[in-house]
């Protein structure tokens, strides 16, 4: 790989009920674990929340990108991506993501298509390719 951008995240006191920041100060949240998995909830966000804003806003990039290569309309569209964690088979955590996009100017079968280029060079769907469960939907509006 050759290298174009990095950044660097810390999480400081207790955990998923602690901090976390960007080293460059830009980013600053309090983090609360959900009430679903034993926790207060509350003000503050959670790991998975801040997966899901990163695939979804790195897989409308790679669709943008695909469609621009092929010349068609994205204007519109949206990636929705719902993480959710849950208990594995050998009592640890996994996660799963469902993509859920949407490109208004464009037929559906046409749409899927674009969808399935864009998740063959997402960063994010590389990285979780073999690993967690990810599907990718093309909705209508």
């Amino acid at each position: 790989m050759k290298p174009l951008y990095t950044t660097e995240a810390i999480s400081t006191g207790d955990a998923r009920s602690g901090r976390a920041h960007l080293a460059d100060g830009s980013l600053d949240f309090d983090l609360a674990m959900p009430r679903e998995m034993g926790g207060k909830g509350g003000d503050g966000a959670n790991p998975e929340q801040f997966f899901a804003l990163g695939y979804a806003a790195c897989f409308h990039s790679a669709l943008k990108l695909v469609a621009s290569e092929e010349r068609v309309d994205v204007s519109d569209s949206s990636v929705s991506a719902r993480v959710t964690i849950g208990n594995d088979d050998q009592g640890g955590f996994e996660l799963k993501v469902a993509l859920e996009v949407s490109v208004p100017h464009l037929l559906m079968v046409d749409a899927r298509k674009l969808a399935q280029k864009a998740h063959s060079i997402c960063p994010y769907s590389k990285a979780t390719r073999g690993n967690i469960e990810v599907t990718v939907d093309v909705v209508e509006v």
